[in-house]
């Protein structure tokens, strides 16, 4: 049986409620299995995770906007440096305070940061953000990072966006974001560096270098949300509170959620088995039975009988609902209007059970509306077109970004992104603002080939980027401008293009010091081509590599090599990561590698800064692919790979098809595979295409 997960369980409750918190963290973290984290032989259940469900239901039931309707208030705040708490004795000192009143901001200082404690969410809620200010002394844009913190123990600091400023020009930047409680803004320069110190050497009214300067930041919220409202449709729709019959409580506050009036019935037993029956039927993904209701409804009247108000009773019987597998699981029916399998049929499912595999597929939450009308009408079981246009819809929804992000985190292994943080000394170029765009260029190339359904040959190769400015200078890429993430066709013979020359792939395949061909090349051998090395035989030491310069990892592994145990599978895992140490930990293109030991001093300038490391051994991006398949660089290799096109789409879609099913794919699917596989040749195997077939095919409608 396959569980919903832990991003699953938070989005569908979110959308189901209109709410916006955060349940994933409160649960534990689900297991792997096959990379993904929604496979169902690894998703189990404990009592610790039980009792965070019922915590994190009561705490959605209880949230204002889905217990009353009335909205909170808006107000608006401005915050300005030149007046924020503390500012003067920054003022003229690390930050210039200008005849406009905005103060510039030329580095991004471990302190004073540029916390503004006057920007603070007085609530939880969703906040409009505008910016006010313009890039100083520079003729180009000038980017800067717009983030929230809070001092509460323990409190995450999160990015809400970069941003640019043009320059010398008053802008307006304008964002939407969910704040925390007491989270305040934070804004910080990116890009601009002061090389030799001349801010403090010349001080900051006769400095001439770049900078942002902030006239005022204005935060307004919380707005009034109309996402509760249907949560509080789903659970209070024909309920009446004592207020709203009795001329007396006409002047109670209605936001005071803590002493809301009493809810008052009749029939409660009645009342509440409508509300019961309503959310049950949402939750369960399918119409629900007056049978199946008989425990939540004995739950009510129990809690009742034992001086439990109408309100407690009723979410109570509701947590239940929550806590039920029919809610939990994704349970897989046999269609009865198959009727019964035999040896020489199929057991298909059934099409409320396709359409929650489906939604779950594409937008990683339960079935909207028209899916569920359409399994009603048993459209989905019928018609391979229903289906295939209900598909094409979800991949229009906003909702499909979930699927991006979940399928490449776990495919491609981004969800590592910040196992380990590259060394200072040695990369101090890396800052977050590369990070955020590494995920960002991987994501939006994922999303654009499935688009323009381009061949999986682009996971190897391809003659376009999804490129910002930041990323364009670190990959050597000129005349590429702005914060945003977008198609750039690349020169020929650039070495960029692919996945496998992305920065956040080369990341998560290397630790913060060094690279190892070990890694890259069973990260290869598995997300690319499918085919996952043995691991290695007990007892059997690992190989480091010397971050000294002394020796390479190429020069230890050909030791380890001359052991029997090792060299079968090494002959295989390391030719694809020799190709790959052409480029550094952090995705650079490199000569010779980085050393804190031994070596020559070198200072180069990158992206502005200067950096300073001593040279190691030369690369050797040279081996031999396959049978007797020489190489004498990552470009050679790349060819060579290519030739595997299909071996790459079959292994593409057999990730595909265990993510979008919930299972490890078996002996027995490998016909079906291999018969989508060969459908997709004819598209040269269009990524879309795949998808499609994969929506279509009898694997994706069998239990």
């Amino acid at each position: 049986m396959r569980r919903l997960n832990r991003r699953e369980y938070e989005n569908t409750l979110n959308d189901l409620f209109g709410t916006n918190l955060s349940l994933a963290d409160r649960l534990p973290e689900d297991n792997r299995s096959h990379e993904f984290d929604n496979v169902g032989e690894s998703l189990g259940i404990s009592l610790i995770q039980m009792q965070r469900y019922l915590e994190c239901i009561q705490d959605v039931l209880n949230q204002p906007g889905i217990r009353s309707a009335a909205p909170d208030e808006s107000q608006t705040l401005q915050a300005s440096y030149a007046r924020t708490r503390g500012s003067e004795q920054w003022l003229n000192k690390l930050w210039l305070h200008r005849e406009d009143d905005s103060v510039v901001l030329f580095k991004n200082f471990s302190y004073p940061t540029g916390l503004l404690q006057a920007a603070v969410a007085r609530k939880e809620g969703w906040y409009d953000i505008r910016v006010k200010g313009y890039a100083f002394q520079s003729d180009k844009p000038i980017t800067f990072w717009l983030g929230a913190s809070s001092f509460g123990r323990g409190a995450e600091e999160f990015t809400l966006g970069y941003f640019e400023l043009p320059p010398d020009k008053l802008t307006t930047i304008e964002t939407r974001t969910w704040l925390p409680l007491r989270y305040m803004l934070n804004i910080a320069p990116q890009g601009i560096t002061d090389r030799n110190q001349e801010l403090k050497k010349e001080g900051v009214l006769n400095y001439k270098g770049p900078g942002i300067a902030i006239q005022v930041v204005e935060l307004e919220g919380p707005l009034v949300d109309p996402e509760p409202e249907r949560g509080r449709r789903l659970v209070y729709e024909g309920l009446v509170r004592e207020e709203e019959t009795s001329s007396s409580n006409k002047n109670r506050n209605p936001k005071a959620v803590s002493i809301l009036p009493p809810i008052v019935s009749q029939t409660p037993t009645e009342d509440a088995e409508k509300v019961l029956e309503r959310i049950a039927t949402k939750a369960f993904r399918r119409p629900i039975t007056q049978d199946a209701l008989i425990p939540f409804r004995d739950l009510f009247r129990t809690e009742l009988d034992k001086t439990a108000s109408f309100e407690e009773a009723l979410h109570s019987a509701i947590a239940a609902i929550f806590c039920d597998p029919r809610f939990l699981y994704l349970t897989e029916n046999r269609s009865e209007s198959n009727g019964p399998a035999t040896t020489n049929s199929l057991a298909l499912l059934d099409d409320y059970d396709i359409a929650s595999r489906l939604s779950y597929f594409f937008t990683r939450t339960l079935p909207d509306e028209a899916l569920l009308q359409a399994a009603g009408n048993e459209e989905l079981s019928k018609s391979s077109v229903k289906l295939l246009e209900h598909a094409a819809r979800l991949q229009k929804s906003p909702h499909f970004r979930r699927f991006i992000e979940d399928f490449t985190d776990a495919w491609l292994n981004l969800r590592e992104i910040d196992f380990t943080n590259p060394d200072g000394q040695l990369y101090p170029e890396f800052d977050q603002y590369l990070r955020w765009s590494m995920l960002e260029e991987t994501r939006a190339f994922f999303a654009e080939l499935i688009e323009t359904n381009q061949s999986v040959s682009h996971f190897v190769q391809s003659d376009f980027a999804m490129l910002n400015r930041r990323l364009a200078e670190h990959y050597g890429i000129e005349g590429v401008e702005g914060r945003n993430i977008r198609r750039v066709s690349l020169p020929e013979g650039n070495l960029r293009g692919g996945l496998l020359t992305q920065a956040s792939v080369l990341k998560v395949s290397a630790n913060g010091t060094s690279t190892s061909p070990v890694v890259r090349g069973v990260w290869v051998m598995d997300r690319i081509l499918g085919q996952p090395p043995q691991p290695p035989p007990p007892g059997v030491p690992g190989v480091e590599p010397d971050i000294r310069g002394a020796a390479t990892l190429r020069e230890l592994l050909d030791k380890h090599r001359s052991l029997d145990t090792c060299r079968s599978c090494h002959q295989k895992i390391d030719p694809p990561g020799f190709a790959l140490e052409m480029f550094d930990p952090i995705g650079g293109v490199r000569t010779h590698f980085r050393s804190i030991g031994n070596g020559d001093p070198v200072t180069i300038e990158v992206s502005g800064q200067k950096v300073r490391y001593r040279r190691g051994p030369p690369v050797d991006a040279s081996g031999e692919f396959g049978e007797g398949q020489k190489f004498s660089d990552f470009a050679d290799f790349r060819a060579l790979l290519l030739k595997h096109k299909r071996q790459i789409a079959k292994s593409f879609t057999t990730k595909l098809l265990v993510f979008a099913i919930g299972r490890e794919m078996g002996f027995s699917d490998r016909v079906e595979i291999d018969r989508i596989v060969e459908k997709a040749s004819e598209s040269d195997y269009g990524i879309r295409t795949i998808i499609e077939l994969i929506v279509s095919s009898s694997l994706f409608r069998q239990p």
